[in-house]
C-alpha cells in the first residue's frame, strides 16, 4: 500500500455556495441550484429578522406601559 501524505487531513467538504466565488466554472444547472438554495436562505434570514422584530416590539411594549 502506498503512503499518503494527506491521510490525516480531514476530508474537505464543498460549501452549497461562497459569497464572490468565481461562477464561471459552474454549470448552468449548477448555478440554478446555487440560486436556489440563496433564495431560501434569503427567506429563513427574513423570518429571523421578522421573529427578532416582533420580540423587540413586544418588549418596547411592555416597557413603554409604564412611561406616560
Amino acid at each position: 500500500m502506498a503512503f499518503d501524505p494527506f491521510a490525516d487531513e480531514p476530508a474537505r467538504t464543498a460549501a452549497g455556495h461562497e459569497i464572490g466565488q468565481d461562477l464561471s466554472l459552474l454549470s448552468i444547472h449548477e448555478l440554478d441550484e446555487r440560486v436556489e438554495l440563496l433564495e431560501r436562505e434569503i427567506g429563513r434570514l427574513k423570518e429571523a429578522k421578522a421573529s427578532k422584530e416582533t420580540s423587540r416590539d413586544a418588549a418596547s411594549a411592555i416597557f413603554n406601559l409604564g412611561s406616560t
